[in-house]
């Protein structure tokens, strides 16, 4: 059974600091290319951070560049977020997304259930 399941979010104030994980399992997630995503209340959902299969290479949404971090760990099958300074904009639900490589394009894309994440004071 495949799973994606993301964890960390929660309330923290402007300027603070959050980590979420998002634990994967079922597939083999050294052929994933990994992202998180964000949808706020009557927003489309958006593309926050991506990293390729390998951990080579990064892109971040300009609105985050310079604050969030995305890293994985292909042992423990797990990829991260780490988002610092955050803004009250930052509020959103956040997915993690698994993409197969282009060797492995046949294979599905997954979808975490996502992690509320809520700046505020």
């Amino acid at each position: 059974q495949v799973q994606l399941v993301e964890s960390g979010g929660g309330l923290v104030q402007p300027g603070g600091s959050l980590r979420l994980s998002c634990a994967a399992s079922g597939f083999t997630f050294s052929s994933y290319h990994m992202s998180w995503y964000r949808q706020a209340p009557g927003k489309e959902r958006e593309l926050v951070a991506y990293i390729t299969s390998a951990g080579g290479t990064t892109t971040y949404a300009d609105s985050v560049k310079g604050r969030f971090t995305i890293s994985r760990d292909n042992v423990k099958n797990t990829v991260y977020l780490q988002m610092n300074s955050l803004k009250p904009e930052d509020t959103a639900v956040y997915y993690c997304n698994g993409k197969p490589t282009a060797l492995y394009r046949s294979r599905p894309t997954y979808w975490g259930q996502g992690t509320q994440v809520t700046v505020s004071s």
